[in-house]
């Protein structure tokens, strides 16, 4: 009976044929049992692969997107191709674990955040070193909804490529006190 259900499985994915000898409905066959496989891959992997968007949470989207496609066209044996995506997310898991309890592992990795303003001040050889434009600074500014840099406390280049800015403060300036009949008026300016 097992031995039934595997030839049948195997003749439905064409696991015996050559790539340029898959019909339709092996490809079909290949791509459904694929993505089962990847996506439970995925689950059993760290949530933080599909949601973070740094670097080495790309790279892994990229490369699992690669190998399990070369299954599905029959360009790779299926089975160990399968083996192959999951030890990509079994080494994800593990270096996500090293990044997570190392912090040098974790800049290896991932990198450090960049200061791009500071006190709304631009720092030129920040953005040239992270090849970000004065341009792309202000996209990224209006984008959160800050139009002018010198109201910016911080702004940074973080590790998933995202720019995060933090408004400045702002500042209470007493203009007047007056009492009168007993009440006691204070006026300000914030700016």
């Amino acid at each position: 009976m097992l031995e039934a259900i595997t030839e049948g499985v195997s003749n439905l994915m064409g696991l015996s044929l050559e790539a340029h000898d898959l019909h339709w409905y092996h490809m079909t066959a290949r791509a459904s049992v694929a993505y089962v496989l990847v996506l439970a891959l995925v689950r059993l992997g760290h949530k933080r692969f599909l949601g973070k968007g740094s670097a080495f949470d790309v790279i892994l989207g990229i490369l699992l997107g690669s190998v399990a496609s070369r299954a599905i066209t029959g360009n790779a044996p299926f089975f160990p191709t399968m083996a192959a995506c999951a030890v990509l997310v079994v080494l994800h898991a593990i270096f996500a674990r090293l990044s997570f309890r190392s912090r040098w592992f974790s800049l290896v990795i991932e990198g450090s955040p960049k200061t791009l303003i500071r006190d709304g001040t631009l720092d030129k050889e920040a953005m040239r070193a992270t090849d970000l434009s004065e341009d792309d600074l202000l996209e990224a500014l209006r984008t959160q909804g800050k139009k002018d840099p010198t109201e910016i406390q911080l702004a940074q280049l973080e590790r998933s490529g995202k720019v995060s800015a933090v408004a400045k403060t702002p500042e209470a300036k007493i203009l007047d006190v007056a009492v009168e009949a007993g009440v006691q008026t204070i006026r300000i300016r914030v700016h």
